[in-house]
């Protein structure tokens, strides 16, 4: 009797604590599930706090370099880095997965050219400003994904593809040895003790210099068998508006099952796994019967195979974070953005109605209409490149998230250049002139009388002297005087606005000295700047006032005779 109370005491123990510990895991992912749930609520319509290294950066640009292969319309590495779309990048990406980010990344870089594109996402931004609890599911099952760091999951997805399967009759060798020399422990225990041994320590150093080969593309695996998970979970969702994305991302999941389970295992206990024992499972026996290493042809097989319904999956799902990340943004911005208005066909032209740079936290917000080129003159800091940069970047987002920062846009959908933040090649021996001169080459030669251009240069080829700079600056722009071209350049050169004057309109900037401080308003005015402040700007930090007036002096008479005079020192 004792006896049998005591196997029933110790049998009530290990269920209690089966049941103990099932009650733990559960709680610990309803704890987790809540704490995402608060995070995602605390986040929204507010600042991403995250920041990212060139590693992370780089990763996440990979997306968007397969995509460009396309050969669609891009914003060049010039344009890019000109107006800093990194911060601006940073600004808008409240996404929580590496399919989202990426997705928008390659967004920004990859301007629609139709209205129904940017319909179709203004539609989706909307919905998520006004369905909270259905976009919080959204957010959580992209969390779920999760991110990548410095490490770019689609560079190994694609490059897995074209990987060529290997045979496995290694692997079906090595499995035999170790059954057979396990089996061999029954008939001589000693000998087939040693034997075993010697056979696992040979298979598991063969595992392991074969997996080292392919360790990359096995930790994209991981993310890979997350992606096609929560892919079930999209489909799950009642939600009507987004049918067709759901759809679509079911029928891709359909498709990859197969994917999916080979993932699974070659993946192993990383992938998704609650807690250390099923990783552990997962690695000895795999180190042991290599099946990840036989299911990954598997994997290099289904991908290769179904890429393009991995793609669209990818497509579906980056689109509706995309649009979670931007319902975000203009919850951010609340009444200070609005839907532009764009055209197609007709003469290049832009109006814009108190816009501003989204970085600048007070803005100064100025208007601008434009049916020709624009000149813009005024002194150093006064408002000239800023400007420039405030139009540029916000007709990469009127074409992108269908979003400006302004009170009113509009305008034709063009291909956006830049030439403002150029600097010498170092590495390719060449001159800031010359680099300056190849990148107003390449706005010239994207001009092909189909998509305008609106183009964007900050101090016309300074790079060289005066006299050629003026010359050749002027036959440049005039150039650019045509009906697919809406340039905007930047000069300190007042003589432009002279020569230029039948095909740009002219703006300008002003400052005013005052008490030795220089006063900026930042306000855009029409006409030419008038006023030359530059030598008094001297004075304000602190020269020599007798070489203030010399030069002032020197200044004068130029400007009286066009001629320059200069005082013949005394030697000692």
């Amino acid at each position: 009797m004792n006896g049998n109370n005591d196997n029933r005491a110790i049998a009530f123990l290990l269920i209690l604590g089966f049941l103990s510990f099932a009650v733990f895991v559960v709680w610990e992912v309803y704890k987790n599930r809540k704490r995402l749930f608060r995070k995602i609520q605390r986040t929204y319509g507010q600042w991403p706090e995250r920041e990212y290294s060139m590693e992370e950066f780089d990763a996440i640009s990979h997306y968007y370099v397969h995509r460009k292969k396309e050969g669609l319309p891009v914003i060049d590495d010039i344009t890019w880095n000109d107006l800093d779309m990194d911060r601006i990048f940073m600004l808008l990406n409240h996404t929580w997965s590496c399919i989202g980010e990426s997705y928008l990344y390659c967004l920004l870089r990859m301007p629609a050219m139709e209205p129904e594109t940017l319909q179709e996402r203004n539609r989706l931004i909307e919905y998520f400003r006004s369905h909270k609890e259905e976009r919080e599911k959204m957010e959580y099952r992209f969390a779920r994904i999760g991110k990548t760091g410095s490490q770019s999951l689609f560079d190994y997805i694609y490059n897995l593809a074209e990987l060529t399967p290997e045979p496995v009759w290694p692997e079906l060798v090595w499995i035999f040895a170790v059954v057979a020399s396990f089996g061999s422990i029954f008939v001589n225990a000693a000998f087939g003790m040693l034997l075993f041994l010697a056979v696992m320590f040979g298979s598991w150093y063969y595992y392991y210099r074969k997996k080292k080969r392919i360790e990359p593309f096995l930790r994209s695996c991981s993310c890979l068998i997350q992606i096609l998970k929560e892919s079930e979970a999209f489909g799950k969702m009642e939600t009507p508006e987004l049918k067709i994305y759901q759809e679509k991302i079911v029928r891709a999941g359909k498709l990859l099952r197969k994917l999916k389970r080979s993932t699974h295992f070659v993946a192993g206990g990383n992938a998704g796994s609650n807690g250390d024992l099923e990783k552990v499972l997962f690695d000895y026996v795999n180190y042991t019967f290599h099946l990840d290493l036989i299911e990954f042809n598997t994997v290099i097989r289904e991908l290769a195979a179904h890429m393009k319904d991995l793609e669209g999956l990818i497509d579906a799902v980056g689109t509706l974070e995309c649009a979670t990340a931007l319902a975000s943004f203009r919850t951010l911005s609340e009444g200070s953005w609005c839907v532009p208005e764009l055209k197609t066909g007709g003469r290049a032209s832009l109006s814009c109605e108190n816009i501003f740079h989204p970085l600048i936290s007070e803005p100064v917000k100025n208007s601008i209409t434009a049916e020709r080129g624009v000149l813009l003159t005024g002194s150093n800091a006064s408002g000239k490149s800023t400007f420039l940069k405030t139009v540029a970047v916000n007709a990469i987002l009127a074409q992108t998230i269908d979003t400006c920062m302004a009170d009113s846009w509009s305008g034709n959908f063009f291909r956006i250049c830049t030439s403002m933040a150029l600097r010498d090649d170092l590495a390719g021996n060449e001159s800031y002139f010359i680099v300056e001169i190849k990148s107003l080459k390449r706005i010239l030669d994207a001009a092909d009388g189909k998509t305008p251009i609106l183009c964007f240069v900050d101090e016309v080829l300074r790079g060289t002297n005066t006299v050629e700079r003026i010359a050749a600056s002027s036959e440049i722009l005039e150039s650019m005087e045509r009906e697919d071209i809406l340039c905007f350049a930047a000069t300190h050169d007042i003589e432009l606005t002279h020569i230029l004057e039948n095909g740009y309109d002219n703006y300008h900037f002003e400052e005013e000295v005052r008490d030795n401080d220089v006063l900026f308003n930042y306000r855009l005015f029409k006409g030419r700047a008038v006023s030359r402040n530059a030598i008094k700007l001297l004075g304000v930090m602190g020269y020599d006032p007798k070489l203030i007036e010399k030069a002032q002096d020197m200044a004068d008479h130029f400007l009286a005779t066009g001629e320059w005079k200069r005082e013949v020192s005394s030697c000692w």
